[in-house]
């Protein structure tokens, strides 16, 4: 048995230590916002926060997660969808097919979070999941505008 702190409520779990907290958070938990891409931490549909760090989800093993550390998903980014990178999503209509759109939006928040103003670099750098739409110039775009809605 483990005890997860997932959107600021306690969960318990019952589970092969081994199982990635993905699954953890998708079939136990029921919160389905954090999606199954490639399974290989590679394209970051499953992108979640730990404490405030980006991580994709699928390739964390539950057991390395402990009950103090504060897991955010999508669903916990903001009550009402009233976070910037949400709200800017939103207003430059980003998203095409949006299987990407959780995991990207995590990772953006997550940089916000770190570097108030990114630089075309640190986006680059920093968001490195993958959009089988290429919506990546409208990705950009719209963390810009959430960082000049923060600063705001």
């Amino acid at each position: 048995m483990a005890k997860l702190n997932i959107n600021g409520k306690v969960q318990d779990v019952d589970l092969d230590p081994d199982t990635p907290l993905l699954w953890v958070i998708r079939e136990q938990i029921g919160l389905t916002g954090t999606k199954y891409g490639c399974g290989v931490a590679a394209c970051g549909a499953c992108t979640v926060h730990i404490d405030g760090a980006a991580v994709r989800s699928c390739a964390m093993p539950v057991s390395a997660v402990s009950e103090d550390q504060k897991i955010v998903t999508i669903e916990g980014l903001s009550p009402d969808s009233s976070h910037p990178v949400q709200k800017a999503w939103l207003q430059l209509d980003v998203p095409q097919c949006g299987y990407c759109q959780s995991g990207m939006i995590m990772a953006s928040a997550a940089l916000l979070a770190q570097k108030p103003k990114p630089t075309d670099e640190d986006i680059n750098a920093e968001i490195t999941n993958i959009c089988r739409c290429g919506t990546y110039n409208r990705v950009r775009a719209a963390i810009k505008l959430a960082a000049d809605t923060k600063a705001g």
